[in-house]
Order: C-alpha cells, then sequence, then structure tokens
C-alpha cells in the first residue's frame, strides 16, 4: 500500500486513461502484524478513489504466526470503528477512552470482527491472569485453527512451546490458549453487523518484544516514530529501540547531509515534547537503510545489531549521554 501511495500518486490520470477500472473490487483486506495505519489506510482510499474504488472496500484486519486469521471486516459489517485513547495511560498498560482532539490522544482503529469460533482473551503477560476492559494486555486466542507449533531444524521446539499451549493462572484454567505476542485491548460495542449480532471490536497496540521500557513506562516505537517522521519533511522514515537505557533514533534522510546537523535539535525536542523522554543517540542514514521485511514492516531488532556492530554506515551520529 505504502509502494502504491507513493509510486502511483501521480499517476492516476494516466491510469484511467489506460482503463483501469477498480469500481468491481468489492473487498481489499490487508492483514497486518500490527496496528492499523489510519493514515496510509485513508490516502490509498482516497487516491484510487479516482479509479473507482469504494472507500469501504478497504478494511485492515489483525493476523499472527499462532492464528493468521483472528478478526475480518468484511462490507456486510459495520464501519470500522476508531477511538481515541489516553497515550499517557497507555505508558501504565491502562486503557481511557478520551474525545477526539483532546491532549494526549491517540486514535487507534479497531481491527476488525472476531471471526465465528474464534474466542479473544487479554492476559497480563507476566502473571497469565485475565485482564479487565479498561486493561492493556496481550492478546491471546483459542480457536481450532490456531497453530500447533513452529517448524524448526534446529530442534527447539519446546523453547517456543508456550506461545501455543498457555492457560490462564486463574479464571478459566482449561481452556488451551495461543499467545500471540501483541498487546491490545477488546471494546464490547453497541454496534451491529448485518445479521443483526452484536459486533465487538478488537484493537491492537503494538508487539510485546518491541515495546520499550523506560522510566517505568511502556512506550510503543510506532508513537516516536510517528512524532519524529512529522517534525521535519525530509525525514522519510524513522526507527527506535533502546540500547542499555538509552533511546536511539534512527532517522532516514532525503536531502543534504548538511540537513542532517539541523534533523538533530528537532528529533530530540520533538520526543522530549510529546513523550517526555530524552533521546540518547541521533543517527542519520540514507534511505533504505532501515531495514523492511517482505510484509512492509519494520525490522527495529536487525537495525538495532546493525548499530551495535557499526554497520549502517550513518551520515551522521549524534550523542547526548
Amino acid at each position: 500500500m505504502e509502494l502504491c501511495t507513493k509510486g502511483l500518486g501521480s499517476q492516476t490520470e494516466s491510469l484511467k486513461a489506460r482503463g483501469l477500472d477498480l469500481s468491481r473490487v468489492r473487498t481489499c483486506v490487508v492483514v497486518a502484524e500490527e496496528r492499523p495505519r489510519i493514515a496510509l489506510t485513508q490516502s490509498f482510499s482516497k487516491l484510487f478513489k479516482d479509479l473507482g474504488l469504494h472507500p469501504r472496500a478497504v478494511s485492515t484486519s489483525f493476523g499472527c504466526r499462532v492464528n493468521l486469521a483472528i478478526c475480518l471486516q468484511g462490507t456486510s459489517g459495520p464501519d470500522p470503528t476508531t477511538v481515541y485513547v489516553d497515550m499517557r495511560a497507555l505508558r501504565h498498560d491502562r486503557v481511557r477512552l478520551v474525545e477526539r482532539g483532546s491532549p494526549h490522544s491517540l486514535p487507534l482503529m479497531e481491527s476488525g470482527k472476531i471471526l465465528p469460533g474464534v474466542r479473544i482473551i487479554i492476559a497480563n503477560p507476566e502473571t497469565k491472569g485475565p485482564l479487565g476492559d479498561s486493561h492493556l494486555g496481550e492478546i491471546w486466542v483459542h480457536s481450532a485453527h490456531n497453530a500447533s507449533g513452529y517448524f524448526t531444524i534446529y530442534g527447539d521446539e519446546s523453547l517456543q512451546s508456550d506461545h501455543f499451549n498457555s492457560r490462564l493462572s486463574f479464571g478459566d484454567t482449561q481452556t488451551i490458549w495461543a499467545r500471540t505476542g501483541y498487546l491490545g485491548f477488546l471494546r464490547r460495542t453497541e454496534l451491529t453487523d448485518a445479521n443483526g449480532e452484536r459486533h465487538d471490536a478488537l484493537y491492537v497496540v503494538g508487539a510485546l518484544d518491541e515495546a520499550m521500557e523506560l522510566r517505568g513506562m511502556r512506550y510503543h516505537p510506532i508513537d516516536i516514530e510517528t512524532s519524529v517522521i512529522r517534525a521535519h519533511k525530509s525525514v522519510t522514515e524513522c526507527a527506535v529501540f533502546t540500547w542499555t537505557n538509552l533511546l536511539v533514533v534512527v532517522v532516514e534522510l532525503d536531502g543534504s547531509e548538511q540537513e542532517a546537523l539541523d534533523l538533530v535539535p528537532l528529533v530530540t525536542n520533538v520526543v522530549l515534547e510529546e513523550h517526555y523522554l530524552i533521546v540518547g543517540v541521533v543517527v542519520v542514514v540514507d534511505i533504505g537503510v532501515i531495514p523492511i521485511n517482505s510484509r512492509g514492516e519494520k525490522q527495529r531488532m536487525h537495525l538495532r545489531d546493525g548499530f551495535l556492530a557499526d554497520q549502517l554506515d550513518p551520515i551522521y551520529v549524534a550523542y547526548n549521554m
């Protein structure tokens, strides 16, 4: 979707002239192992609207390695709902809904209707106990189409067995759950689909293993990265991770080397103002250095390994230690 919006943004008229018609596309579902990117989905729909693509046809859903189809969105269901949560409460694993435009509000779009036969529970990843609606926790799934394990040639299947055969520490201790490794929450809605059934929405916040513990709070990389990308038009991409107890921000620069110097105070200021964090290291690199996998997801841990091995070939590095 990102490549289409960037690469075909100025070619819609020529595509139209060549007879491209997307009016017959009923459903275009993006299955992602991440939080739905609202701005990207909207810009994609808006761009191809001129070619007949119906905005209702484009939706995002959540699937992961332990279960590829947890929820889906279809044209018969209600419009996907977007809620606004308090980012400060989220850092303490609390979910507090606020009004749109409120200070520190974060928009989250639902990942679709939970499929028939699929049960979802939100659990504490440390204690394995069930959590209430106002808490952020790990998404656990019980379904007939859960995966049973990883295929490996190294003989270490037992290392990951907890992902597929977990039980709650209290409450319903008999049901076998698969752990997705992603943090999120469920929200009971009053919306009904075409069948008249209640619609419960799943909201994905981020990956558990990529969340960063800083100052006793949990931060999600995508929130900091979004702030940094907005800070300057020359920043094309950004990725953040922690090194010892320092926050490292890697930015891709589309501009001259002189601009790299100007970026450093902008990056540190926006992270301090919006997230109350002090950036330890700013690394300015060329376009394409931040690794992206085949599903379009940033490989932050690979980038961290490259940083520690001094393999990034940066334009400029600023240390604030």
